[in-house]
């Protein structure tokens, strides 16, 4: 008998300790909060940043989601989110002139998560604080943002992959900060631009995921 295969999102939350946090009594909804998989800076070898890394000084109050822009491979390995998330921090740092990553986490299309600048991660394990991105122009000192790997501006939508661990990501971020999910907004909410292409149009269901997901 073919048994049904778990999805990322699951075996991430299973290998955080989801499944015994579930099995214990008056923890109905630990499973859908717990900290998802996320490979730290260190874990994919990111380069050092070229200056100081600023803690704003309070918890962020909003999500931005992006898209990158990168090709739509169809390679789902970790090593391909580690490959793309230097080629972020590259852009970044090289063409831009950024101290770092500019984004704060990055969601392959195989459903891997990536620390993007440096701390981010510590920071939202502590839920007190983060760090200045430079992602969406007038609100890096408001929101957290994730960036999303490929380019979904011409209609091609993300794999259910990346879109789980999107939901899994965006519901710890406003259970660490006391985020509300109605607070999950696209890059182009902010400014001219197509980003984050139709993952815009898809917020109202990634707001009511993440909602559910929180109970």
């Amino acid at each position: 008998m073919n048994l049904p295969q778990p999805s990322r999102r699951h075996v991430l939350l299973a290998g955080a300790g989801g499944l015994a946090a579930a099995a214990l009594p008056g923890t109905a909804h630990a499973l859908d909060v717990v900290e998802p998989d996320i490979d730290s800076t260190s874990r994919w070898k990111a380069r050092p940043p070229q200056g100081p890394i600023d803690l704003v000084g309070k918890r962020p109050t909003m999500i931005v989601v992006h898209h990158t822009v990168s090709a739509n491979t169809s390679d789902v390995s970790r090593a391909q989110a580690h490959s793309h998330a230097h080629w972020v921090q590259d852009l970044h740092m090289d063409k831009n002139g950024w101290t770092d990553t500019g984004y704060h986490f990055l969601v392959s299309r195989g459903g891997w998560i990536t620390e993007g600048r440096h701390q981010s991660l510590s920071t939202l394990r502590g839920g007190r604080d983060f760090v200045m991105g430079a992602h969406t122009s007038g609100q890096n000192g408001a929101g957290i943002g994730i960036a999303n790997e490929g380019a979904y501006h011409d209609g091609a939508q993300p794999p259910r992959a990346q879109w789980e661990v999107l939901v899994a990501l965006c519901a710890y971020t406003c259970h660490q900060y006391g985020i509300a999910p109605s607070r999950i907004y696209g890059h182009k909410d902010f400014g001219d631009t197509l980003c984050p292409g139709v993952l815009h149009d898809k917020l109202p269901q990634l707001r009511s995921e993440v909602a559910a997901s929180m109970g």
